[in-house]
């Protein structure tokens, strides 16, 4: 199975259109404040672009459910994902009270707790693994350190997503390291916060797709 990507971090629907035909199997919004951050209404006018081949991801922060249950609703999106150090307790809510998917975000800053990921993956359908950024939940274009987090995704128990600072130079070496089911990249493929450029879209997954798949 090839590794997907997901390109995030969308403000234009003319952006979302174009990774939708490039090949990205999601594409995902912002709903945790930040430069790309969009309301419901404007997140489901973005994602509409995307047409009916992609998954849209909305990305929260701090979220009480039913915020988040609403915002899933009005942007018609497929899965959550769940910024700021999520707990198994509140990826359960997000699910049974939307009825989305949940990918729970772990972010890196030195080597994982396997013990938690283990109780996170039991609650999440995937893991997200993000750079540890002081002052910010995710799209830092930092990347972390893979090898604190390749024991754990070698180990994993569920469907892994690498992101965090990801580009078309380095996110071969990411896939060769960790293995992961998709990644995600945003700032990666932008000109300026929110604002893609289609050509390192397509750079980005011509990169993906000429490393091997994850085993």
């Amino acid at each position: 199975m090839r590794v997907e990507v997901k390109v995030c971090g969308l403000t234009r629907a003319s952006d979302a259109r174009a990774a939708a035909a490039l090949g990205a199997r999601y594409i995902g919004v912002i709903f945790a404040g930040g430069p790309r951050s969009l309301d419901p209404d404007a997140a489901r006018e973005v994602l509409d672009g995307g047409g009916a081949t992609v998954r849209r991801v909305g990305v929260f922060g701090k979220t009480d459910a039913r915020t988040i249950a609403a915002a899933v609703e009005m942007a018609g999106l497929d899965i959550v994902q769940l910024h700021a150090d999520p707990t198994s307790d509140e990826v359960r809510a997000a699910r049974e009270e939307s009825g989305a998917h949940v990918w729970a975000v772990v972010r890196v800053h030195g080597p994982l707790d396997e013990a938690g990921l283990r109780d996170l993956w039991r609650s999440a359908d995937a893991l997200v693994l993000d750079s540890k950024v002081k002052g910010v939940l995710g799209g830092s274009g930092i990347a972390f350190d893979w090898r604190d987090a390749e024991h754990a995704a070698h180990a994993r128990a569920g469907r892994l997503v690498a992101a965090g600072g990801l580009t078309a130079a380095n996110v071969g070496e990411a896939i060769e390291t960790l293995a992961p089911d998709v990644v995600d990249v945003s700032s990666g493929v932008e000109t300026s916060p929110g604002i893609k450029d289609h050509a390192r879209i397509a750079d980005f997954i011509e990169a993906v797709r000429r490393t091997g798949v994850p085993g």
